[in-house]
C-alpha cells in the first residue's frame, strides 16, 4: 500500500492529476480510502480531520479518496493507514475489530485528504497539511476510554423531545417552541429540520398557532400572554422544574424571602423568578451569599436551580445558613437525579483520566457544570457538541480518555465520538456505572396518543 503508515515516513504531498476547475481551494476528507491493490480501508475519524479544517476556514467534503498510485482524483493527497483498531469492549457492540477479518474489507482504518482545486494558494494547502499531520501525529497509540454511566438524555429532556415530536405528528408544520426545547444544538437542528420554529418570546408566534414551552419552564407572566394571545400551548416544562416552582410561590406565601441558588439569565432561573418576583432574591456565589440582605432574617428560605454542581452548591448553602440560621429549604434537593448521578459518575473516573471529554452545547448548564467538576478533580476537561469539536492536542499522551454527556446529549452523539476515537488506532471502552435511572415521565394530556 502506497499510503505512508501513522508513525513511520511523512506522508508526501502528491500531484494526483491535472488541475481541475478553478474551484476553490477546498479539502475532500476521505470517509473510506480507496487503493488500487485491496479493499477499502474506512476512515471513523473522519469528523476529527474534518472539524480542524473547518475551524482552519477550509471548505471540507466528505467522500472517497483514491490512495496515491491508483491514477485518480484531481488535487493532492495525504493519507496514512493504522492497524485494525481492536476489540470493541464494554461499548455495547457486538464483534472484534472493524473490518479484521470480514471478506471485503481491510484490516485497519485510515485517514486521508484531498486537496482540491488549484486557486486557494499555498495557505490552504499548508492548512490541511498542518492539520493532517497533527493527527497523524496522534494516531496509532492505543487508548481506553472510561465510559461514565448514567449519561446523555435524562426522562425530564426525552419527555420534552418527544412532546414537540409528537405535536409535529399530530397537528403538522409548523409548530413554534419558546426558546430552545432543551439546550443541545444538534436536538434543535433537528427537530427544526421536522418543521419546528424555534422563537425567543412569543411575539414571534402567529395568533392561534401552538407553541410548546421548553422544558426549563417559563414565569406566569409568559403564560398570562400565552393566553391573552389565544395560543394553543403544550407544557414540556420538565416535572422536576415545576416541583421548584411550586415551593417557591408555597414559601412566598408563608412570607419568607426567597434565596433562589442558580445562574442569572439562564431560562429556568427566570421562570422560578418569576413565580414571586417581589420576595425572591437570585444568590450566584457564597460571596454574594455572606452579603445578602433580606427584610427579616427570621423568615428565609432556599431553592436551587436543578443543574447544579452539588458541591458548589451546598457550599452556598452553607454560607446562607450561617448567615441564616432560621434558613429553610425544600423538603427533598431541588437539583434534579439526573444532574447528581452525571456528576457521580464523571467523579468516578475523572482522576483515572489524562482527559476528559464531555458532550454537550456550551448553553447546557449541566454539561458545563461536569467539565468544571472534571477539573476540580484535577483533569483537564473539554466541552464539545461532538467529535467534529476535538483537538489533537487534547489527545497528545492522552492514554485513558473520560467520556461523559450532559443530560440533554444524545446517546448518538457519544456513540459518534467513541467511533472517531476508534479511528485513531487501537480502542479499548470500559463502562463505569454508578446509578441505574428508571425514572419515566408522563407526556401532557394534549399529546397522549388516545
Amino acid at each position: 500500500m502506497t499510503a505512508a503508515p501513522s508513525g513511520g515516513a511523512e506522508p508526501a504531498l502528491r500531484d494526483n492529476g491535472p488541475p481541475g476547475p478553478p474551484w476553490r481551494t477546498a479539502a475532500l476528507v476521505a470517509d473510506v480510502l480507496v487503493p488500487d491493490d485491496g479493499p477499502p480501508v474506512p476512515c471513523p475519524a473522519a469528523d476529527l480531520l474534518a472539524g480542524s479544517l473547518t475551524r482552519a476556514g477550509v471548505p471540507v467534503r466528505r467522500g472517497p479518496v483514491a490512495l496515491p498510485g491508483t491514477g485518480g482524483g484531481a488535487g493532492a493527497v495525504l493519507a496514512t493507514v493504522l492497524d485494525a483498531p481492536g476489540p470493541e469492549g464494554a461499548h455495547g457492540r457486538a464483534g472484534t475489530a472493524r473490518g479484521a477479518g470480514a471478506s471485503g474489507t481491510a484490516s485497519g482504518v485510515g485517514l486521508g485528504v484531498e486537496v482540491e482545486g488549484p486557486d486557494g494558494g499555498p495557505a490552504a494547502g499548508e492548512a490541511v497539511q498542518a492539520a493532517f499531520s497533527a493527527w497523524q501525529e496522534v494516531a496509532g497509540a492505543p487508548r481506553q476510554v472510561l465510559l461514565a454511566a448514567p449519561r446523555s438524555f435524562c426522562a425530564g429532556v426525552e419527555r420534552a423531545v418527544e412532546i414537540v415530536e409528537r405535536a409535529l405528528e399530530q397537528r403538522g408544520s409548523p409548530v413554534y417552541v419558546r426558546k430552545q426545547i432543551v439546550h443541545n444544538t444538534r436536538v434543535v437542528a433537528e427537530l427544526e429540520e421536522r418543521g419546528a420554529v424555534f422563537v425567543d418570546e412569543l411575539d414571534a408566534v402567529p395568533e392561534g398557532e401552538t407553541v410548546v414551552f421548553s422544558a426549563h419552564g417559563v414565569s406566569p407572566a409568559v403564560r398570562d400572554d400565552a393566553d391573552r394571545r389565544g395560543l394553543s400551548v403544550i407544557d414540556a416544562t420538565c416535572p422536576l422544574v415545576t416541583k421548584v416552582h411550586a415551593e417557591a410561590r408555597r414559601f412566598a406565601s408563608r412570607g419568607d424571602t426567597v434565596l433562589l441558588i442558580g445562574h442569572g439569565g439562564h431560562e429556568e432561573v427566570e421562570g422560578t423568578l418569576g413565580e414571586a418576583p417581589s420576595r425572591t432574591v437570585l444568590v450566584q456565589t457564597p460571596e454574594e451569599a455572606a452579603r445578602v440582605e433580606v427584610p427579616d432574617p427570621g423568615r428565609v428560605s432556599y431553592l436551587t436551580q436543578t443543574t447544579l454542581a452539588v458541591d458548589e452548591t451546598a457550599e452556598i448553602v452553607d454560607a446562607l445558613r450561617a448567615r441564616f440560621p432560621a434558613l429553610r429549604g425544600p423538603a427533598s434537593d431541588d437539583i434534579c437525579y439526573a444532574t447528581t448521578n452525571r456528576q457521580d459518575a464523571l467523579a468516578a473516573i475523572a482522576a483515572e483520566s489524562d482527559t476528559v471529554l464531555v458532550v454537550g452545547s456550551d448553553n447546557s448548564s449541566n454539561s458545563v457544570r461536569l467539565v468544571e467538576l472534571a477539573e476540580r478533580h484535577g483533569t483537564p476537561a473539554h466541552l464539545i457538541d461532538g467529535p467534529g469539536d476535538i483537538r489533537p492536542e487534547w489527545l497528545a499522551g492522552a492514554r485513558a480518555i473520560g467520556l461523559t454527556a450532559g443530560a440533554s446529549a444524545p446517546p448518538a452523539l457519544v456513540d459518534a465520538v467513541v467511533d472517531a476515537l476508534r479511528g485513531l488506532g487501537p480502542l479499548s471502552v470500559e463502562e463505569y456505572e454508578t446509578a441505574r435511572e428508571t425514572v419515566h415521565f408522563t407526556l401532557p394530556a394534549p399529546v397522549r396518543r388516545r
